[in-house]
């Protein structure tokens, strides 16, 4: 004759599993949330009061996140996880400039003293910006009459490395008004000084104007560093000797 055992459920063991399943998903929801709002918290922590040195700047002030400011960062947070190429200049605005400039030199190099950068390659004819900063095609070359955009990439402070073209604009909020930037086309040195810095939408295309009266440089990264949320711009205009 058989005999049969009933084993009652660990029930401590269930509640246990549980416990750990639903432990998870919360960590993984406050990561996610940290992930989105990291931009704004380093903004307010660092970013914003190295911008806050001057009214001519028009750099923007801390503000309480609002809807509008909740969406941004959800679109920079999914911009990040969807695999675009932000190594390539051309995937940073669908854009091309209606003054189609051709480079006369496929390359020409620029140095920012403040910055410990010396001699970076910028590339008119390529734009691939971990091998060199971008020349963006269709605009300016320095020296000519118009505006030189120049795209370079950034990330955290603490990596900056002033040789590596994937760290090289990490400390670019340090730049003022008054600063200078160096360009090197063909042997000869041009001195441009910085006139305005500022920050805008990751859409905005006037970055690209092309202003004929005299001879400009805009640089252009992402900021805060390490993150893809706005674009600080930094435009200079040739000092005249």
């Amino acid at each position: 004759m058989s005999k049969y055992f009933y084993h009652k459920g660990d029930k401590k063991f269930k509640k246990r599993i549980a416990r750990i399943f639903g432990g998870a998903i919360f960590i993984s929801g406050l990561l996610i949330t940290g992930y989105i709002f990291f931009p704004f918290i380093s903004w307010q922590i660092y970013f914003a009061p190295a911008f806050a040195y001057t009214l001519e700047t028009p750099i923007p002030r801390p503000e309480i996140i609002n809807p509008n400011v909740v969406g941004s960062l959800i679109s920079q947070a999914g911009n990040l996880v969807s695999g675009v190429d932000y190594t390539n200049a051309k995937n940073w605005f669908s854009y091309t400039p209606s003054s189609a400039n051709k480079p006369y030199v496929p390359f020409f190099t620029i140095s920012i003293p403040k910055l410990k950068i010396q001699k970076a390659t910028v590339s008119t004819t390529s734009t691939d910006l971990s091998k060199h900063l971008v020349n963006y095609p269709g605009t300016a070359v320095p020296a000519q009459k118009g505006n030189s955009v120049i795209f370079g990439h950034s990330t955290l402070p603490q990596l900056f490395n002033p040789s590596d073209y994937k760290t090289i604009f990490a400390t670019a909020y340090l730049l003022k008004v008054g600063d200078t930037v160096e360009a090197n086309v063909n042997g000869v040195t041009y001195n441009y000084k910085i006139f305005n810095i500022s920050v805008v939408e990751p859409d905005d295309t006037s970055i690209f104007t092309q202003n004929l009266s005299d001879s400009y440089l805009t640089l252009v990264t992402c900021t805060p560093p390490g993150t893809t949320w706005k674009r600080l711009i930094i435009k200079a205009k040739l000092e005249k000797i």
